[in-house]
């Protein structure tokens, strides 16, 4: 139900604010206005904004095709407490897939992101670490998650180094950091079942 909730209200806020450059600029990830206004609002609304339909549709499309499995694996792990534990992965990714930007950023006037990205790699790589073997999609070329995982954190550290394309690749890289950690740190043995699953799909 929860997974239903964000994509509803995201959908429905990038929408609004598609059509209302104010409500836009007012809460679009800024971090010029965050360091010299104080609006740390900025840090969790950014993340419910979106560029175009297209970049809400993609977004949207993999938090349900991962968000809903993963509740049901929070449900397992953590019971009664598996939707807030959820919530704190989803919107923790968005406060911190912004902190880079803000460091980064903070003097440049120019300077706006905005997006569910790094919420969304945070619920992908949280599936990944629970279930690392299980085929995923990438350009319609399956393969095991883990592998998809190891090349969209490199892919998105070399284009966050690179830079020059108006995509923000640091929020992709640390809210998918944050989504594989975060479980861990609730419950250790995820890690160590991850190892396990891994060497025993390479025979190692």
């Amino acid at each position: 139900m929860i997974v239903y909730i964000i994509i509803i209200f995201t959908s429905l806020f990038s929408f609004l604010a598609l059509q209302d450059v104010n409500l836009m600029n007012r809460f679009i990830m800024y971090p010029y206005a965050v360091k010299h206004n104080k609006e740390w609002w900025r840090f969790i609304s950014s993340g419910f904004l979106h560029a175009d339909f297209m970049h809400l549709f993609f977004n949207m499309f993999v938090l349900y095709s991962f968000g809903l499995v993963l509740i049901q694996y929070f449900d397992y792990f953590f019971e009664g407490l598996s939707i807030y534990y959820f919530l704190v992965l989803y919107i923790g990714a968005i406060i911190v897939s912004d902190l880079s930007s803000y460091i980064k950023y903070h003097e440049s006037p120019s300077y706006r992101s905005l997006g569910a990205s790094g919420a969304v790699s945070a619920v992908l790589f949280a599936f990944i670490l629970i279930n690392p073997m299980s085929q995923v999609l990438v350009f319609f070329i399956p393969m095991p998650g883990v592998l998809m995982g190891v090349i969209y954190l490199g892919y998105s550290w070399y284009m966050a180094k690179r830079g020059g394309d108006r995509i923000n690749h640091d929020a992709h890289f640390y809210g998918a950091l944050f989504g594989f950690l975060f479980p861990v740190l609730l419950k250790p043995e995820l890690f160590l079942d991850f190892i396990d699953k891994v060497k025993f799909a390479l025979h190692l």
